[in-house]
C-alpha cells in the first residue's frame, strides 16, 4: 500500500519509544525539576534536541524573539543593547560540545536515592551534546570595549528566577558562545530559546540560558548559584567554589543497569567519555571490577570538550562480571574511583562527581549498579 504523505516537520516511527526521564520524585515544583537523557537509547556523539537533558530553576518562559535583547554593560567603553536579529547578522561558528549537569551522577556520593535511580540515564542521564551555532562572546565585548581591567562577567538569565552565574574573563575570551541553534535548527524553549550562553566543558548552570544580560566586572557577584548552590562542602568545612571546569569522565551506556543479558556470547560494550579540560585520549574497560583493564576503541571523530563515543567487544562466558571504563585526557588526567573521590571531598556534596561506574553482571544476566554491590 501506499505510505504516508510528506509532512511539515519531521517526526520519528511509531516503534521507537525512547524518552526523558522525569524527575517526579521530588520535593521542589516540576518547574525546578530535571529531565534526563537516555543514554543506553543513543548512538554516536550527537544528542537528537529532543532528548537533551533539562534543568530549570524557575521553569520555562515563553519569550518572543521579536523582543527579546542582550545587553552588555559595566565596564565597557560602549553599553550595547543587541537584538536577536543582530546576533544573525554577525558572522556565525558551529561548534560541537557537550553539556553536563554538575549535579549529574550526584546520588552515587551517597550510595544512590533508593529505588529512583537505578540505570543509566536515572544515574547519569544529566548530560548531552550537541551541535551549537552562534557568535562568540569575545566579538561582543570588542564591539562593546571591555575594559582591560575586567576580570569577570556576570551572565543572567531571562527566566522567572533570573538565574545568574559569575564567569572569568578569560574564558569568555576564550571559547565562549552566544548561541541561537542547536543541531541545525534554533534552539528549543527548554535550552535558552532564543538565546544562551555556551561555555564549552564549564558546569551546566554557568551556561546561561534564555540570556539577556552581560555585566562586565572586576569581581564575581558572589550570587546565590555560586555560594549556597554548586560549591562542595569538604569535610573539614571550607568550600570548594567555581569548580568550572568538568573533569574526565566515562559512562558504559550499553549494556548497562536495568539490561539482561540473554546468555553467554559476544557482545559490543560501549559508552561514552567526556572532560572539559580538553580531548578524550583513552579509554579503559574492566570486566573484573578493575583487576585488569584493556584499551577500547575511540570511534572518530574525537573532538574537544565533546562526547566521545567507545567501544570494546566483550565475549561473556556467563560468569558474573564487574563491567567499569576509565578514561584519561589530554592533560594526563584519568578518571578516579569512587572511593578515591570521597576520601578527599567526602560526602557533604551532590556535586561534580566523575567517579568510576561500575555495573554489576550476575549470572543470569541481570545487571545493576556495582557501585552499590
Amino acid at each position: 500500500m501506499l505510505g504516508a504523505t510528506v509532512s511539515p516537520y519531521g517526526s520519528r516511527s511509531k516503534f521507537e519509544k525512547a524518552v526523558r526521564h522525569v524527575n517526579q520524585n521530588t520535593k521542589v515544583p516540576l518547574q525546578e525539576a530535571s529531565s534526563r537523557t537516555p543514554l543506553h537509547d543513543t548512538y554516536g556523539i550527537i544528542t537528537p534536541s529532543s532528548l537533551h537533558f533539562e534543568r530549570h530553576h524557575g521553569g520555562v518562559p515563553d519569550i518572543d524573539p521579536a523582543t527579546h535583547t542582550l545587553t552588555i554593560h559595566g565596564m565597557v567603553d560602549r553599553p550595547l543593547v543587541f537584538t536577536v536579529d543582530d546576533l544573525k547578522r554577525m558572522p556565525a561558528v558551529s561548534r560541537i560540545h557537550f553539556l553536563e549537569c554538575s549535579g549529574n551522577s550526584g546520588g552515587e556520593w551517597r550510595g544512590g536515592s533508593g529505588e529512583t535511580e537505578t540505570d543509566v540515564q536515572r544515574i547519569h542521564g544529566l548530560t548531552s551534546c550537541s551541535e551549537w551555532t552562534g557568535v562568540p562572546v569575545s566579538t561582543l565585548l570588542r564591539e562593546c570595549g571591555a575594559d582591560a581591567n575586567a576580570t569577570w562577567v556576570l551572565a543572567e538569565g531571562a527566566d522567572a528566577c533570573k538565574l545568574d552565574r559569575s564567569i572569568p574573563m578569560n574564558k569568555m575570551l576564550d571559547d565562549a558562545m552566544v548561541v541561537y541553534a542547536q543541531n541545525g535548527e534554533p534552539l528549543r524553549p527548554e535550552q535558552g530559546y532564543p538565546m544562551r550562553l555556551l561555555l564549552p566543558g564549564f558546569e551546566g548552570n554557568s551556561n546561561v540560558k534564555w540570556l539577556r544580560r552581560l555585566k562586565v566586572m572586576n569581581q564575581p557577584a558572589m550570587s546565590r548559584e555560586e555560594t549556597s548552590k554548586y560549591t562542595d562542602l569538604m569535610p573539614d568545612g571550607t568550600a570548594r567554589q567555581f569548580t568550572f571546569d568538568l573533569e574526565a569522565k566515562s559512562i558504559i551506556t550499553r549494556p548497562s543497569a536495568g539490561e539482561t543479558l540473554h546468555g553467554p556470547g559476544i557482545y559490543e560494550l560501549t559508552g561514552l567519555a567526556w572532560t572539559g579540560r580538553g580531548t578524550i585520549t583513552r579509554v579503559e574497560i574492566t570486566t573484573d571490577g578493575g583487576a585488569t583493564w584493556t584499551d577500547a576503541e575511540l570511534q572518530t571523530p574525537v573532538l574537544r570538550r565533546a562526547h566521545t563515543r567507545f567501544r570494546w567487544t566483550w565475549k561473556w562466558d556467563g560468569s558474573e562480571a564487574m563491567l567499569a571504563s576509565r578514561c584519561t585526557d589530554d592533560t594526563g588526567y584519568t578518571q578516579p574511583p569512587l572511593m578515591d573521590l570521597i576520601k578527599i571531598r567526602g560526602t557533604n556534596s551532590q556535586y561534580h562527581n566523575n567517579g568510576i561506574q561500575t555495573w554489576k553482571v550476575a549470572s543470569d544476566g541481570k545487571i545493576t549498579n556495582g557501585n552499590r554491590a
